[in-house]
Order: structure tokens, then C-alpha cells, then sequence
């Protein structure tokens, strides 16, 4: 799965280790409180695919995006419970 910032034009390939149907929810959750996030499954290809080799246009590669989201989500949730 590939995890993309649009504000920032950045991503991420996360691996096997996040839940696909997890992952989903938590982005839909995410665009819920207006985050410009994404996700996507890279194509199905009869090559191997590697973290290093999945490119997009116009986005820059960030290590740790996922946990960066998640720390702004949390956050946003916690700001969004002080407030009501």
C-alpha cells in the first residue's frame, strides 16, 4: 500500500505490516477531519516491486509519512474533543 500526503506532495509505501482494511479506515478518517491524504495499492505487475522502486510524479518520497499522519490525526482528534 502507498500512503500519499497531496498537501505536502509527499508518500509512502508501507509494507504488509499495516492491515489493508485498516489502513482504508484510518484514511477515511483522516479526509473525515480534512486532511488531504490518500492511499493505493501499487499495480499488480509480473515484476517484483521494492519500497525503492515505486515513483510518482510530482511527489517526493518521506520516510515515516504514515507515522507523521497518524501523530496529526491524533492530534486533530484531541482538539476536536477540547472543543466540543
Amino acid at each position: 500500500m502507498v500512503v500519499r500526503d497531496d498537501s505536502a506532495r509527499t508518500f509512502e509505501v508501507i509494507g504488509k505490516e499495516v492491515n489493508d482494511n485498516r489502513l482504508a479506515n484510518r484514511i477515511a478518517a483522516m479526509q473525515r477531519l480534512d486532511m488531504n491524504v490518500s492511499y493505493m495499492s501499487p499495480p499488480v505487475t509480473t515484476q517484483t516491486l521494492t519500497k525503492e522502486s515505486i515513483k510518482f510524479a510530482g511527489y517526493v518520497y518521506e520516510p515515516g509519512l504514515y507515522d507523521r499522519l497518524q501523530a496529526d490525526f491524533l492530534e486533530r482528534t484531541l482538539r476536536q474533543a477540547d472543543d466540543e
